[in-house]
């Protein structure tokens, strides 16, 4: 008999190794039936602090705690084999200073045993991505549109648009000369997309940035059809489940109701009592 060779992790070094290359496939998890659905097919896992508004019905990512990040974080790492965890910093965890910054990543890194972090902002946020990579906390950047910064932004717009691309680009290469190992490009236009990715040296992973960058990410919940309050215009649908889910409860809901199920295949047989001997 050989010996099973034991899978070997994806590492933060391994994602900005693969910049240029192949690709990089990355989907949100937030459970681990979830996770260990993603993992044979992705490099990367996030758990997004997006779990706010698809799992918990907030109405943005504003209102996720650190608890929340930990016990969805926990809960996908248990589900990984071979995806590298990626996880958010949420809103109030990062932005007060970099020591601030990594009290919360450490804690979110040693409770979880996810290998990296993500937290959104540019060049504002370029001291303390250095200070949180120079003390072995890995970063993905995250610039372009900022879902924590929604109240400021005035709701979910394209970033980088005419006079802001300038900035959108200095906010790139301010992220990656801090020493992030990968950066997300949120609805930026896909011309300044593909000029941001020429210019780095590390990988772009886009959502809703076009076909240019060296990754691609999606919500889960978005991409099965699962989450349907709203529909974002750089989503596809790779199925509707919810769809056949809400078919199928109807279904259940139905039987129920007509004493169709459950069936005599699905009840126990009564036990016969043991009769005494005579």
């Amino acid at each position: 008999m050989s010996a099973t060779t034991p899978v070997r992790p994806v590492l933060p070094p391994d994602i900005k190794a693969r910049k240029g290359g192949q690709p990089m496939v990355m989907l949100t998890a937030y459970t681990t039936p979830m996770a260990r659905l993603v993992d044979p097919h992705c490099d990367m896992a996030l758990v997004g602090d997006s779990l706010g508004m698809v799992l918990h019905g907030l109405p943005s990512t504003v209102g996720v705690t650190m608890e929340m990040m930990i016990l969805h974080g926990r809960s996908v790492v248990r589900g990984l084999s071979k995806a590298m965890a990626v996880i958010d910093m949420p809103f109030g965890s990062y932005e007060e200073s970099p020591q601030q910054a990594f009290r919360n990543a450490a804690r979110l890194m040693a409770e979880t045993g996810a290998p990296s972090v993500k937290l959104e902002g540019g060049a504002h946020m370029a001291e303390t991505i250095a200070f949180l990579t120079a003390r072995g906390v890995p970063v993905m950047a995250h610039i372009g549109l900022t879902p924590q910064s929604v109240n400021t932004l005035g709701g979910y717009k394209v970033v980088g648009r005419d006079d802001e691309a300038a900035k959108v680009m200095a906010d790139a290469k301010a992220c990656e000369a801090a020493g992030a190992f990968a950066i997300v490009l949120e609805k930026v236009p896909q011309g300044l997309t593909g000029q941001i990715t020429a210019a780095l040296s590390i990988p772009t992973i886009g959502i809703g940035a076009g076909a240019d960058c060296d990754g691609q990410v999606l919500v889960i919940d978005d991409m099965l059809g699962l989450f349907t309050d709203f529909r974002p215009k750089f989503v596809k649908r790779y199925a509707e489940l919810g769809k056949l889910a809400d078919a199928a409860i109807a279904t259940y809901a139905g039987e129920v109701r007509a004493r169709a199920f459950p069936g005599p295949e699905h009840a126990f047989a009564d036990v016969l009592p043991v009769k005494a001997k005579s």
